[in-house]
């Protein structure tokens, strides 16, 4: 077995010692650390990022601005690396001066609406300029001219609102619709210019690198994002004199991510290619160049059936695009000449169709990426782009910064692509996941989950979110597969397109063939399934549930439909949703009926009594995307049948995806408890009057010390001897107490103390008659003990340091915390003392050393070390002022007592 040194002290323990990598735990899926918005300096040397983090006070996620030095090395070799912000606020949008001396950002600091700039060598942030209303999507353009999105404040008819109170909402007010417009902004002058005159808000815009041109796009409806109605406008700007024309009239489906090209003659877009494009359908991504000389739209020929599987970057004149590609995305440069194009490779060794470009440098030499699998969780790393005749290439280079590093002593799961048939004998893939415990020849439990959309898709790439945090299900001895089922993305425009009009009939035939195919491998259970989502996975879980009443043990589905006829008014894209994949209005007269029976036949509201699987339902009280009443109306019908176990958790004020860290943790350990119970039968029912840290849970664990007529500690060979605990499997185990006066009675018996005063630790012997005891001790066992070593006592101090106040030392006999210059008088009470200050072991509660729990560190009797070959003390005694300031405690050897230590081995 693979060994690890680790320190025991918190997450730094000084005991030497050797342990497993460390369990995953629930938070650490809201815990972990995410970097995005890479931008390179100018002159390359430079890498400014958002870092995202929990934030517990606000019970959200906030972003914090790094700088990292690229010609600056720390002593391990890693990138000089510097936080630039810290605050309660969100720092975000970065970008670099043309000189590269200052960064600007945006933050929700000032409500908002201030830009905030900070020198790269140091000093506050500051306010750059406050603007009258919210800017965003900033843009800098000829080094001092920023361009930005934003309103233009609150009308007469809003303020009167205000005034008023009133809160009242006018669904789809089209007459009050608000306009956002695009602003120039001079760094130097500090003068803002509205560039746009539109009357309806922007949805996306973007500005050539001369700052001459933009392109824009509008939503002309409050009901746009529920029936796609009607259609947006498209202009490209003269910035120069303020004349726009109009482009892409009625002839691409959603145009967007629009990007110019270094030499200012064009742009690259995306459009979406469908059967309905009326409805706005799910299909296939394609990119398309506009001339701006002659407006003139060309298709790149992508030469890829599948098109594009994760939209594209600008890099000089070409594109680099990512190739859908199943489980994969293929990343490949479009060689543009003229008005043609030549697909080329994009060689990264063992990281091909795993990675994806954040930030490429200005001169096109360097990029910041990310490499990650399934089992792998994301790097970000630099390396340099050389490009050749045949295509680029990719270094591997190394990591530009290292987050969450406590999860590199964790255990990720084993993962790899599957494939099988499914629905028409198509083929079907997916990731499979494998138990953190697994032996080949063992079946194991498996968990099936479905992600949303439905036109989405899991890759070959880390996921651990709140919705799907796999490696807590994998660490429980499960299976879990991820499918993608037809309708699913990233695998052509036939795949995607399978399901219209033929909802949920492909993908439960998909999802319940990848499970025979994993049985017939012999890997899982067949009686031992659960299966879980969110949103179309939820939707899908439902109906899996409906369908197959005895096949899963547990199910958990989030925000998910279960009645399609109320979705169609009331979900925020629900017309287009449902007229794509049911085709029609639920009062379209079909098939003879005044009614459209497929809102009807394809709702699992009407069959839920046929549910008898265990359902934990998770659903948001905010949910436009899925309604939130689904979730009332999936629970009521449970409930009611009453055939199976149902619970049911609403989440306030949260829209589709939760955002509260509280909420997120919750859901986690609510679906845990749900499998823990249904599915590994390993669930205990918590006792909810019983606190953990209580008086009543400290006396409790302590009586598990071993005794002996009263006494603490074991026998061995008919004598007493001290209990030790091992810190960690396989380690050195440690005296749960220090060694009490029965326990050296075992050893002297001419030695005496009153009866009451058998579990205090015995103090004030000498060097010798410990050594002596720790002889008979091994003599008596068998085993090695010792007295902790200078490196152990080290940490074992300090560990002392932070608990003595809370134990017994004179801090706490003093009754308030104390200073230095309390001591003297302290003292001079103290002697006036008659009984002694040391109590019996254990009075205070335990403090945890890695898997161990020991009593009395930070008080009691002081405890003896072997420093030099000679005994030394750490730690402290009841008479001692615990002074964490102090290099040395000069402890009374009246006072000193001593703990043992057991080798392993």
């Amino acid at each position: 077995m693979k060994k690890y040194y680790l320190l025991i002290c918190g997450l730094c323990v000084g005991l030497l010692t050797y342990a497993q990598p460390n369990a995953w735990k629930p938070n650490d899926v809201i815990n972990q650390e995410s970097a995005s918005s890479f931008r390179f300096s100018p002159d390359g040397k430079m890498v400014v990022w958002v870092k995202r983090r929990p934030y517990k006070k606000k019970d959200r996620f906030i972003n914090d601005l790094y700088l990292t030095r690229l010609n600056v090395k720390d002593s391990k070799g890693n990138y000089k690396t510097v936080r630039l912000t810290r605050s309660d606020a969100s720092d975000y949008s970065p970008i670099f001066s043309s000189n590269g001396e200052t960064i600007y950002f945006l933050s929700s600091r000032a409500k908002g609406k201030a830009l905030w700039g900070m020198s790269i060598y140091g000093g506050a942030p500051y306010k750059v300029h406050t603007f009258p209303n919210r800017p965003s999507r900033i843009q800098l353009r000829n080094g001092h001219t920023l361009f930005f999105v934003s309103t233009e404040g609150a009308s007469l008819y809003e303020q009167e609102l205000r005034k008023k109170k009133d809160n009242v909402v006018v669904v789809e007010d089209q007459e009050h619709m608000k306009a956002s417009r695009v602003f120039r902004f001079n760094l130097k002058t500090k003068q803002i210019t509205r560039l746009t005159d539109n009357r309806y808000p922007i949805m996306g815009f973007a500005v050539a690198k001369n700052g001459q041109w933009m392109v824009t796009s509008h939503r002309l409806s409050q009901h746009f994002a529920s029936d796609g109605k009607p259609r947006p406008k498209y202009y490209i700007w003269n910035v120069q004199n303020g004349t726009k024309t109009e482009i892409l009239k009625d002839t691409y489906q959603g145009p967007g991510n629009f990007q110019f090209t270094e030499d200012n003659q064009g742009f690259y877009f995306t459009s979406t290619k469908s059967s309905d494009p009326e409805w706005g359908g799910a299909g296939i991504s394609l990119l398309h160049y506009l001339t701006l000389k002659d407006q003139k739209i060309t298709q790149v020929p992508l030469k890829w059936d599948w098109a594009l599987g994760g939209g594209y970057d600008v890099m000089g004149n070409d594109a680099l695009v990512y190739l859908a590609n199943g489980t994969t995305r293929r990343l490949a440069l479009m060689k543009k000449s003229g008005l043609s194009w030549k697909r080329q490779a994009v060689e990264a060794g063992k990281m091909n169709e795993r990675i994806s470009v954040a930030q490429l440098s200005k001169d096109k030499t360097q990029a910041v990426y990310t490499y990650t699998t399934a089992s792998l969780p994301t790097q970000y790393r630099i390396g340099s782009l050389k490009a050749g005749r045949k295509g680029l290439t990719l270094a591997a280079g190394t990591e530009l910064v290292k987050l969450n590093p406590a999860w590199s002593k964790k255990k990720t799961a084993k993962s790899e692509i599957v494939k099988w048939k499914g629905y028409k004998n198509e083929e079907v893939d997916g990731i499979l996941y494998y138990p953190h415990n697994y032996q080949q020849g063992k079946k194991y439990p498996l968990i099936v989950a479905i992600h949303g959309g439905p036109s989405a898709s899991d890759l070959d790439r880390w996921s651990f979110r709140w919705a799907y945090p796999i490696q807590l299900l994998t660490q429980r001895g499960a299976f879990v597969l991820k499918p993608n089922y037809h309708g699913s993305s990233n695998h052509g425009q036939k795949f995607v397109e399978s399901i219209k009009k033929n909802y949920y009939e492909p993908e439960l035939e998909d999802i319940t063939k990848g499970i025979d195919f994993l049985a017939n491998k012999g890997w899982i259970d067949k009686d031992k399934m659960g299966v879980m989502g969110w949103s179309n996975g939820a939707i899908l879980t439902t109906m899996l549930t409906v369908r197959f009443p005895d096949m899963f043990k547990a199910a958990a589905a989030g925000a998910g439909d279960v009645n399609w006829t109320s979705d169609y008014g009331t979900c925020r894209f629900g017309v287009t949703f449902d007229q794509s994949y049911f085709g029609g209005a639920p009062w379209d007269d079909v098939n003879g009926k005044k009614y459209n029976e497929a809102y009807i036949l394809k709702s699992p509201l009407f069959e839920l009594e046929k549910v008898k699987t265990p359902t934990i339902i998770f659903h948001g009280s905010n949910d436009r995307a899925v309604p939130r009443d689904q979730g009332w109306e999936y629970y009521r019908a449970l409930q009611q049948v009453g055939k199976t176990k149902v619970r049911f958790l609403w989440f306030p004020g949260q829209p589709h995806g939760l955002q509260k860290l509280t909420h997120q943790i919750r859901k986690v350990n609510e679906e845990l408890a749900w499998f823990d119970q249904y599915l590994f039968k390993t669930y205990e029912k918590p006792n909810e009057s019983f606190k953990a840290t209580s008086p009543l849970a400290m006396l409790l664990k302590k009586e598990k010390a071993a005794r002996q007529n009263g006494a603490y500690g074991t026998m061995a060979n008919g004598v007493l001897v001290p209990e030790v605990m091992p810190v960690a499997k396989d380690s050195i185990a440690i005296g749960c107490f220090e060694v009490t006066n029965a326990q050296y009675q075992a050893f002297d018996g001419q030695h005496s103390f009153p009866a009451p005063q058998a579990n205090y630790p015995v103090v004030g012997l000498e060097s010798t008659k410990i050594k002596n005891y720790l002889d008979w001790l091994n003599e008596k066992t068998g085993k090695k003990y010792r007295l902790p070593n200078e490196k152990e006592a080290k940490v074992l101090h300090k560990k002392a340091q932070k608990l003595a106040a809370k134990e017994n030392s004179l801090n706490y006999w003093a009754g308030y915390k104390i200073t230095i210059d309390d001591v003297p008088g302290l003292q001079k009470k103290v002697a006036k003392v008659k009984s002694t200050l040391l109590m019996n072991a254990g009075t205070f509660k335990g403090a945890k050393l890695g898997k161990a729990t020991v009593y009395d560190l930070g008080g009691n009797a002081a405890e003896c070390y072997i420093k030099d070959g000679k005994m030394a003390t750490y730690g402290f005694s009841a008479y001692d002022y615990a002074d964490t300031h102090a290099a040395d405690i000069d402890t009374k050897p009246a006072y000193v007592g001593f703990r043992v230590v057991r080798e392993a081995k």
